[in-house]
């Protein structure tokens, strides 16, 4: 079976006040040209399909256009899921329905999970379609308490799939999560995606994928697999912030044989405007070929320069961001390593301020006190998105 799995498609994202969708629409139908080309048998689209809760009409419009030309003019079934930043309800709307024309999307996470089966010429396919869902949801649906995080929460899951799974059977997980070799913490591949949790309990180990032939991950925008090349990320369609700017951006397609041996290979997308970081002096940076592509802008003058953006679109018309390149200001890790500020995690930055502004490292109480805030600060943002849309 041929599949093609992508992700975080993020339609009707802003970057630095530029909506983007004019850019999605662009690469995607690249995506539909592949389509024709290729003839895959399913589409995975592995959450985070809308970049927020309410999407502006225009993105609405594009993914409905999108899935009507795959799945109703094409006759390709796509296998969805709800990210993080979509509304579960909004996307939960009318599956039963939309399933019949091919179209698979599972908004909410429910205790009777069923796989979605397709059949290529050597059997059965079975596809575990499981949205993003907080670890306080999964231990309500599944009535246990021992839930604690999000990799508890994955481990409930899969554990309940596989006690109805038929080993005979091919079998792809499609999930929407922040996976790791073994559910150690690590830097995010972009600073476009907010953190699920604090504190390294948004990471699930991916050993839990084992059950699996294949594992079609989104929300890392990263292409990449994790702890075997089974288990992996298709990344963003597009380059969605200055941190994914050495991203190569695309999707990829996936190989299942009759015995569930899985070949991968990554595609690429041409974007209508590369997204890259531009570094130099302004006297250097006014010498470039003018570019459409969004830049943002390095100045390593010393001295202030006047009216820097308006001198800069002269060259780079679609610039999205200038500043001036500084040291920037570095604190020790536990290991005495220099880290910068700006890759620090919420935590390390609470202690440094506390540190710098009262003298002294933040005591115990008050650690736990601003974890228990910012995790509560993260899960209503998402909740709110939840009461808006009902």
């Amino acid at each position: 079976m041929k599949i093609f799995h992508t992700a975080d498609w993020h339609l009707g994202k802003l970057v630095q006040g530029i909506y983007m969708t004019d850019d999605q629409r662009y690469v995607l139908e690249q995506f539909l040209q592949a389509i024709d080309e290729e003839q895959p048998d399913a589409i995975i689209i592995a959450g985070d399909l809308y970049d927020r809760a309410l999407p502006p009409v225009e993105a609405v419009d594009l993914l409905d256009e999108l899935l009507a030309e795959i799945v109703l003019k094409r006759k390709v079934p796509v296998l969805s899921i709800a990210g993080n930043h979509d509304s579960p309800t909004r996307l939960q709307f009318g599956s039963k329905l939309m399933s019949e024309a091919g179209l698979h999307i599972v908004g909410e996470l429910s205790s009777n999970l069923q796989p979605i089966v397709l059949n290529d010429e050597f059997g059965e396919v079975h596809f575990h379609l499981v949205p993003f869902a907080e670890p306080s949801l999964v231990k309500h649906i599944f009535e246990d308490n021992n839930i604690s995080n999000y990799d508890d929460a994955m481990k409930k899951v899969i554990e309940s799939i596989e006690k109805k799974m038929d080993k005979s059977k091919r079998h792809v997980f499609i999930g929407h999560a922040f996976v790791t070799p073994y559910g150690d913490q690590e830097d995010n591949t972009s600073d476009s995606e907010r953190p699920l949790a604090i504190g390294g309990s948004e990471c699930v180990s991916a050993e839990h994928f084992k059950p699996f032939h294949y594992t079609a991950l989104g929300h890392l925008h990263k292409a990449h697999y994790v702890l075997n090349e089974t288990i992996r990320y298709a990344g963003s369609p597009l380059k969605y912030s200055a941190s994914e700017a050495n991203h190569e951006k695309g999707y990829l397609i996936v190989e299942l044989d009759a015995d569930g041996q899985v070949s991968v290979e990554k595609r690429p997308f041409r974007p209508r405007r590369d997204l890259r970081i531009v570094e130099g002096s302004i006297q250097e940076i006014l010498k470039h070929p003018i570019s459409e592509d969004y830049v943002f802008v390095r100045l390593t003058d010393l001295t202030p320069v006047v009216g820097a953006m308006e001198q800069i679109r002269t060259v780079y018309p679609n610039a999205m961001h200038v500043e001036r390149k500084t040291l920037p200001r570095l604190e020790s890790s536990e290991q005495g390593e220099a880290i910068r500020r700006e890759q620090m995690d919420e935590l390390s930055l609470f202690k440094a301020f506390h540190q710098e502004i009262l003298g002294e490292e933040p005591s115990n109480i008050a650690q736990q006190l601003f974890e228990e805030v910012l995790q509560e600060m993260l899960k209503e943002e998402r909740e709110t998105k939840e009461v808006v849309v009902k």
